[in-house]
């Protein structure tokens, strides 16, 4: 990992869960709800696995999570589990359910009066990206909301490829909690800021980050101390 001198960014590109997004304040509930529904339906009848397998997961495409845990379902049930899974997370925000972490609102909102770009780039869904953006007030503080659900891109390195692209976007920083955000940020040449305060992954997935954060407000210390390129 590297602590040198960070030049200043004209964006900051930021993955949505475990980075904005406190997920398991949402996604406890939905993933109660989703397999309980599909038990229901006859298109899986194990036991619900655990959620933190589900948590552990996050960041991953939704075919690759399914694929994780429940190997053993059928391609109608991962469909099926696709379609639950997005109605009940937005039936979820919309009844005010899920967090964003803390100070994560009041540090975007500093950010911008610096007059940094922002934008969101996550494997998630269209609607439930722009779903969390919207529900907790944040989506007006951003630039671009980047899905893979949208672009149907096949990694995340491709969706920030096509994102600075589309902007023109200058010198930027990749800010993200798991492997996938870093491979982003490395593989399109940015600075890479990994968040150490998020409990999904593995702390040795972000080894390979510029520099780590254990509170969200440290960004802007960490802007204003950049130099300029």
């Amino acid at each position: 990992m590297s602590e040198d001198k960070l030049t200043k960014p004209e964006a900051i590109i930021f993955d949505m869960d475990g980075t904005l997004f406190e997920t398991e304040t949402l996604l406890v509930r939905v993933h109660q709800r989703l397999f309980e529904t599909l038990r229901e339906e006859k298109l899986y009848l194990n036991e619900t696995p655990p959620v933190d397998k589900l948590l552990s997961c996050l960041g991953m495409l939704l075919e690759d999570i399914w694929r994780q845990i429940m190997p053993d379902s059928s391609e109608a049930a991962r469909r099926r589990a696709d379609v639950l899974m997005l109605q009940y997370e937005l039936e979820g925000l919309e009844a005010g359910e899920g967090e964003l972490y803390p100070y994560v609102e009041q540090t975007l909102a500093a950010l911008k009066e610096r007059g940094v770009k922002l934008f969101v780039a996550s494997n998630g869904l269209e609607a439930y990206v722009k779903g969390v953006a919207l529900h907790k007030g944040i989506a007006a503080l951003f630039d671009g909301l980047y899905s893979a659900g949208e672009y149907g891109t096949s990694s995340k390195v491709d969706l920030v490829a096509k994102l600075l692209s589309d902007h023109g976007v200058g010198p930027a920083w990749m800010v993200g909690d798991r492997s996938s955000d870093v491979e982003a940020g490395k593989g399109n040449g940015l600075t890479t800021i990994g968040c150490a305060y998020a409990s999904y992954g593995k702390r040795n997935e972000l080894e390979d980050a510029d520099v780590l954060l254990s509170d969200f407000r440290e960004l802007i210390d960490r802007y204003d101390q950049a130099s300029i390129s």
